[in-house]
């Protein structure tokens, strides 16, 4: 039987999953900084803020999560926020993933680079950059990966025209 558990705010957080080394670490770091979390599918889910994304990454490396996967994004237009950014990062020591969520408005889409805590981020922050138009702040080298340097927009936005600016 599959469990989904939807937790808010620090005490909900703390009796829905006692023990659980990615939470405590968040917990003991910054309560104030999750904002959710998820267990689903023995997977668990935490969403934090854009500017607590950086640090929290760092929180979630020195607990034991040494493996940057990947990440992703997804636009979820007309929806707001619009953007949800994941990372997926692994323990080898845990044998466990989790997800580290961020939403962004459609405003001004830009978050911290991960790349100072796993430098593998790198091109997948580009990849983002390129594909969705979401600025990595502190990027060391933030240009486009797959599009052309003169290409207009970004294809993976659901508002983007289905063949190209004209």
């Amino acid at each position: 039987m599959t469990q989904s558990t939807t937790l808010s705010g620090v005490a909900a957080v703390g009796e829905g999953l006692p023990g659980h080394p990615a939470l405590g670490a968040i917990l003991a770091w910054n309560p104030q900084a999750l904002l959710d979390a998820k267990f689903d599918r023995n997977e668990l889910t935490l969403t934090v803020a854009a500017e607590d994304v950086c640090a929290a990454c760092a929180t979630l490396q020195a607990a034991g999560y040494n493996f940057f996967e990947d990440m992703t994004a997804v636009d979820w237009f007309p929806g707001s926020p619009r953007f949800q950014l994941s990372y997926h990062l692994l323990s080898h020591g845990l044998k466990e993933r989790i997800r580290l969520r961020v939403l962004l408005a459609d405003t001004d889409p830009c978050i911290p680079s991960i790349v100072s805590v796993w430098p593998g981020a790198n091109f997948f922050e580009r990849e983002v950059f390129d594909l969705f138009g979401i600025r990595f702040e502190g990027h060391p080298d933030m240009r486009r990966i797959m599009m052309p340097d003169d290409w207009k927009g970004h294809p993976l936005r659901k508002d983007y025209p289905v063949e190209g600016y004209r």
